[in-house]
């Protein structure tokens, strides 16, 4: 496995499947009543979870992974988005899914933007198309209206074009 392969492996196990195993336990143990957490109520402790192990991944990578700044950078905003999204929560029904694709196609368009990456110009254009189909996925299922969607896709843009423009 080459460093890199490692690298979103290590990622994704971290950012995926730590933060799928607590919210599926929450699930089992009752501490929820859905996996699709639909009352503000029921996302509370899996957003708080989700945030801790956001913020534990981003400082691990911002302090022990000092070769990729820009990781750390990224996983930072991806960590404040969550919180932002978590606080939310409490008041309204923001889309985190929205929260999420917006931020990677803001990173994306960021970096492309930024250092002139033009090898990215197809994949920024293809996670719009998915994030089209994401957004749209969302509101068929009436599990959000479009300001949900809408305030979910201005959260992660900003925050992650932000990060990429100012930071990296």
């Amino acid at each position: 496995m080459s460093l890199k392969e490692g690298l979103l492996l290590l990622i994704f196990l971290l950012t995926f499947v730590i933060p799928s195993f607590f919210i599926y336990s929450l699930y089992k143990f009752g501490f929820i009543q859905t996996l699709t957490m639909n009352t503000l109520r029921e996302r509370r402790i899996p957003y708080l979870i989700t945030v801790v192990i956001y913020t534990m991944v981003a400082a691990f990578f911002t302090f022990n992974v000092r070769q990729l700044p820009e990781i750390a950078l990224i996983l930072t905003s991806m960590a404040f988005s969550i919180a932002l999204v978590a606080y939310i929560s409490l008041y309204w029904k923001i889309s985190a899914h929205s929260v999420g694709i917006s931020g990677v196609a803001g990173a994306l368009w960021g970096i492309l933007i930024r250092f002139q990456e033009q090898t990215l110009f197809y994949p920024a254009l293809g996670i719009i198309l998915i994030a089209g189909f994401l957004m749209s996925a969302r509101l068929y299922l009436n599990e959000h209206n479009i300001e949900q969607i809408l305030a979910g896709t201005v959260l992660g843009l900003l925050v992650s074009l932000f990060v990429v423009i100012k930071f990296v």
